[in-house]
């Protein structure tokens, strides 16, 4: 009865109860259907997809098609500007490559083999060789400049604005070892478009013309890959290179691109004279009027220019003479000044005395930009506390509670408060700190390198004395070639390079390792060096203990930001004088040497500055050493840099360029990976190449490094690092007693919590001291080898020297070090 009762309980199904598929009939809601069923409601993704304003395919497709039909419409139009009517002239520079070629005979041929040509000047006033020309065949004009191939400033200046070169190469050889220096030079700086061009071919028989050009064809293809070879012997080879040069693609460099550059084609001074009653001072300076066609951007009249080599300055106005190579008639080419003056502000401007020359713009005080490059520095902006009472109250009790100490009659107590220490206090003194310079340890290398090289000197002069007989009696007997060539070597050059060579060869030995002073306490001779868990990420201030001169220089708060900023607003501005226009700059405030350099038949650059690129900071360069150079590069040496348009002097310090935010500094130039050089210099925003050159005793400059302008950081953490060794003594597996590393107890109880490691990859740390004399107990993850040594790593900041000089004196003719002989002939030609 009582089962009868029960009810029975139904079945209720888990959560793991088996959910089979539905059958796939085939059979899809239409989107009616989904929008019955949603009623009104829109999925997330529709909502952000119209605030992201998303375009569907085939918009996406027709907006790709504009933006690449306008990009295509935008370098044509540029293209077809140059040398036209409403461009500049394109600018041709003529450089010979080969000491045995006449680039002259090529540019008279341009000039007056030609029968079409309507109208030439003189071009550029003082240069070498320079004319322009207007061609109304092609509808072009071009001006030709032909610099001083003996100055490698000139060479690289003008290069650095010229639209296309134009290379002379010999028909047997093609170029010779200068030439081939001033292409590396060239390359490494940026390449416009350029043609390679030769002479006699003429002269040859006709069956061996097509064999002497394939012949020339192979020597340069290492340089030119498939480049076209032209020559110019007649009036129609003449006519075939100027087609090319007006109808080839014209190559980009960004460098120059986004700034408003000028090369000088006439120039006059003015000397500046200060009123004082009557009569007039002169104050060593004065007022530059620059004529020529402005190229890149639309020039400000309220930027600073930089003349390269000579420094940054300030415009006061800017004329609109009448342009002296003008492609019109007589007629338009009176009314287009006036004409373009209107197009630009709407007036008949100011007209400045002279007929034809009307002012377009002035400066404006208020807005012109200052020359100033460093910031003001306030000796009392710092941290400036008044001590309490306590601090006080203490201070007069050490006072009275310290030792009394003799001093000599009629002392002070001024004076007596300064030697009332003992010798331990005197060692750990704050003026013994600072008075250790950070370039310590570079000396005592250098001491230790000099007297091993002293130590090498002493074992060869321990030889028999008949031997020293006989050595000086086959040198004595020398003759002939030996002592020609022994007249062409410096001592001193070859005793420097061979200090060098062993550093270097050291530091690839034995990297960063320094022995450890026996007259002086490890921890007073390192005393700013600190010991780092992990090199990457261990942390360390970026602000910490910062020298005098980074309240000199400026930072940006993101540089990155603040380029493409700078740089979109120099592409996308429209105001100032156009591109094209032939107009005067009046630069004030300018040194006679300026005039004197350019009388003497130098090129005169100029470039708009980009705002805040007249400032100090800390420039970084990625680098990397050039095949060229074999002589090793030492961090801190004196060296001359080109980057952009500046040319400069300064001291560098070389680093690794890694991702991480610490980077160890190199004490010589990586032969085989990039290296990082930091300078003081102008902020410049890149992208810009870089030449590095290094000036040898005798005036010459030998190119050592190429690269580019990399970032502008004042805080980027670059690290000196140093090496300590040991030897193990005895070892006991995983523990052993280390010796040599330091020499008294005091230094292992100050080292003691710094990590150590050995070169086969062992890690440990220091346990005790043993004894006195620098004896110390180590305990290594793992058994140790008795031919190990055992290493501690130390590291400090470093930061470059303020060498800044940006007047570089031009270099004596580049000879190369294995051609003594040839150094007079090419300074004689």
């Amino acid at each position: 009865m009582a089962a009868a009762d029960e009810q029975q309980q139904a079945h209720r199904p888990g959560v793991y109860k088996q959910k089979n598929k539905l059958h796939k009939h085939g059979k899809h809601r239409t989107k009616g259907e989904i929008g019955r069923e949603n009623k009104g409601r829109v999925a997330v993704m529709t909502l952000s997809k119209k605030q992201r304003r998303e375009l569907r395919k085939q918009d996406r497709r027709h907006k790709a098609n504009q933006l690449r039909r306008n990009k295509k419409e935008s370098v044509l139009t540029e293209k077809r500007k140059l040398g036209s009517r409403d461009g500049p002239p394109h600018l041709v520079a003529v450089i010979s490559v080969h000491a045995g070629v006449n680039a002259g005979a090529v540019t008279k041929i341009l000039k007056e083999g030609l029968d079409d040509i309507v109208y030439q000047d003189q071009g550029v006033s003082g240069a070498v060789d320079s004319f322009g020309l207007v061609l109304p065949r092609f509808k072009q004009r071009f001006t030709f400049y032909r610099p001083d191939m003996a100055d490698l400033h000139s060479v690289l200046d003008v290069a650095k604005i010229a639209d296309s070169l134009v290379f002379v190469l010999d028909s047997n050889e093609g170029w010779d070892s200068y030439g081939e220096y001033c292409l590396s030079c060239l390359f490494a700086q940026g390449f416009p478009s350029h043609a390679l061009v030769f002479q006699g071919i003429a002269d040859l028989a006709v069956k061996k013309r097509t064999e002497s050009r394939k012949a020339l064809s192979r020597l340069v293809e290492s340089r030119f890959p498939e480049a076209r070879l032209f020559p110019v012997d007649t009036e129609q080879d003449a006519t075939m290179l100027l087609r090319h040069l007006s109808a080839q693609k014209q190559r980009r460099l960004a460098f120059r691109s986004r700034r408003s550059h000028l090369l000088a084609q006439k120039a006059t001074y003015i000397p500046n004279t200060s009123q004082k009653g009557t009569g007039g001072l002169a104050t060593g300076l004065g007022t530059l009027c620059v004529s020529g066609y402005i190229r890149g951007c639309p020039l400000k009249v309220n930027r600073l220019v930089h003349i390269t080599g000579h420094g940054d300055f300030q415009l006061s106005q800017i004329d609109a003479p009448t342009d002296p190579l003008p492609i019109t008639t007589v007629a338009s080419r009176l009314a287009r000044p006036g004409r373009d003056v209107e197009m630009m502000d709407g007036t008949d401007g100011d007209k400045n005395g002279d007929s034809g020359v009307r002012v377009l713009m002035k400066a404006d005080p208020e807005t012109r930009e200052s020359l100033q490059a460093e910031a003001e520095v306030d000796p009392m902006d710092g941290e400036q506390t008044w001590p309490s009472e306590a601090e006080l109250q203490e201070a007069e009790e050490a006072r009275k509670s310290r030792k009394v100490v003799k001093v000599p009659k009629g002392t002070s107590d001024y004076q007596a408060t300064w030697i009332n220490y003992d010798a331990e206090e005197d060692v750990d003194d704050d003026d013994d700190v600072d008075s250790c310079d950070d370039d310590v340890d570079e000396m005592m290398e250098e001491e230790m390198d000099d007297n091993e090289s002293q130590d090498a000197g002493s074992e060869c002069a321990s030889g028999d004395d008949g031997e020293e007989e006989e050595e000086e009696i086959s040198s004595v007997g020398r003759t002939g070639s030996n002592q020609k060539y022994d007249e062409g070597l410096d001592e001193t050059e070859e005793g420097e390079g061979l200090r060098r060579y062993r550093e270097a060869r050291a530091n690839e030995m034995f990297p960063d390792e320094v022995d450890t002073p026996l007259d002086v306490s490890a921890k007073t001779r390192f005393q700013k060096y600190r010991g780092l868990k992990s090199f990457r990420s261990s942390p360390w201030d970026p602000l910490e203990n910062l020298p005098p001169n980074y309240s000199r220089i400026y930072q940006f708060q993101n540089f990155e930001r603040m380029r493409r900023r700078m740089l979109a607003e120099a592409t996308s501005d429209e105001e100032g004088a156009m591109a094209g226009w032939y107009v005067t700059l009046h630069i004030v405030d300018v040194p006679p040497t300026v005039m004197e350099s350019f009388q003497a038949g130098k090129p005169l650059v100029l470039v708009s500055l980009l705002p805040h690129e007249q400032k100090m900071s800390v420039m970084h360069m990625l680098v990397r050493q050039h095949p060229s150079n074999t002589e090793p590069i030492k961090s801190k040496e004196e060296l001359v840099f080109q980057c952009g348009f500046r040319r400069f002097r300064a001291s560098a310090i070389f680093s690794q360029h890694t991702s991480g935010d610490k980077h160890k500094m190199e004490r010589f130039l990586l032969p085989d990976a990039p290296t990082v050089m930091s300078v003081y210099a102008p902020i410049t925003f890149p992208t810009a190449g870089v030449l590095v050159f290094k000036q040898r005793d005798n005036g010459m400059e030998d190119l050592v490094a190429t690269g580019s302008l990399l970032s502008c950081d004042p805080r980027r953490v670059m690290l000196k690092r140093i090496v300590l060794s040991g030897h193990p003594f005895k070892i006991n597996r995983r523990s052993a007693v280390v010796r040599y590393m330091f020499f008294n107890r005091d230094d292992i109880m100050w080292f003691k919590p710094v990590e150590v490691r050995t070169k086969w990859g062992r890690r440990g740390h220091i346990k005790e001291p043993l004894g006195t004399h620098g004896h110390m107990k180590c305990v290594f993850d793992n058994q140790l080898r008795s031919q190990d040594t055992v290493l501690m790593n130390l590291y400090k900041r470093v930061f470059p020297r303020w060498i800044y000089d940006p007047y570089v004196p031009a270099p004596l003719p580049w000879v190369k070090r294995d051609e003594p002989e040839d150094q007079n002939t090419l300074q004689t030609e």
